[in-house]
């Protein structure tokens, strides 16, 4: 099974359709500190049913980071209660990653979902990223890998991209919230240290994927202009 990136930053393998990093609650958790943001719910979901009635998979598998916060409150368990109801029915299987944000997670099993710390997916092992594991090939999330493009006044803009590579790939984070952490800048995930490749960069932007080439040209040039 070869893995086909999808413009709604999405992962296709098979029957399965790939997501990560959803940080469901984050505006709850920001409100907590202060900040208020609007809510994206609904936007969220109905990207994912429109993507899975355009796909058609049989599993949707959540790669990590469902949820934000790291302390479970009442809001945030209705949101994750919502979001399965809407889903659910779309699907036959539901598989959820446990990412370095899904402390407390286990009790959306009533809702039929899978919890798994990782999966292997033909040749693919899927596990979060943020922490090694032993394996040949990965998908992760995580990272929430960006690059920041530059024009010739100087105005910078940071999209959400794919990192595709021979033994591992990186998915954008689904969460319009999560704008993406600058790959030339720093890398957070220890997969992104371990393996070393040189990632062929896609841009999703509306339903299209623009392919930036290699990592390592896309580097110089951008230190050009």
């Amino acid at each position: 099974m070869k893995p086909i990136p999808l413009p709604e930053k999405a992962l296709k393998l098979g029957k399965n359709l790939i997501i990560a990093d959803l940080h469901l609650g984050y505006e709850i958790s920001m409100a907590r500190e202060g900040f208020y943001l609007p809510r994206v719910f609904q936007e969220v979901v109905e990207s994912l049913k429109n993507l899975i009635e355009k796909e058609k998979p049989k599993r949707l598998i959540i790669n990590g980071d469902l949820k934000h916060s790291f302390i479970p409150e009442w809001r945030e368990r209705e949101e994750l209660r919502a979001f399965f109801e809407n889903i659910n029915p779309l699907v036959n299987e539901i598989v959820l990653i446990k990412g370095n944000h899904d402390v407390g997670v286990g009790w959306v099993k009533k809702f039929g979902v899978d919890v798994l710390d990782e999966l292997e997916v033909g040749e693919w092992k899927l596990v979060h990223g943020h922490k090694l594991v032993e394996g040949e090939k990965f998908i992760i999330g995580h990272e929430h890998p960006a690059i920041r493009i530059r024009d010739e006044v100087g105005a910078t803009i940071k999209t959400p991209a794919f990192l595709i590579g021979e033994r591992l790939i990186v998915v954008p984070a689904f969460s319009p919230w999560a704008y993406g952490n600058d790959v030339f800048r720093e890398v957070v995930s220890p997969f992104m240290h371990a393996i070393k490749e040189d990632f062929r960069v896609l841009v999703p932007l509306e339903e299209e994927l623009l392919d930036f080439g290699r990592l390592s040209k896309l580097s110089e040039i951008l230190k050009i202009i």
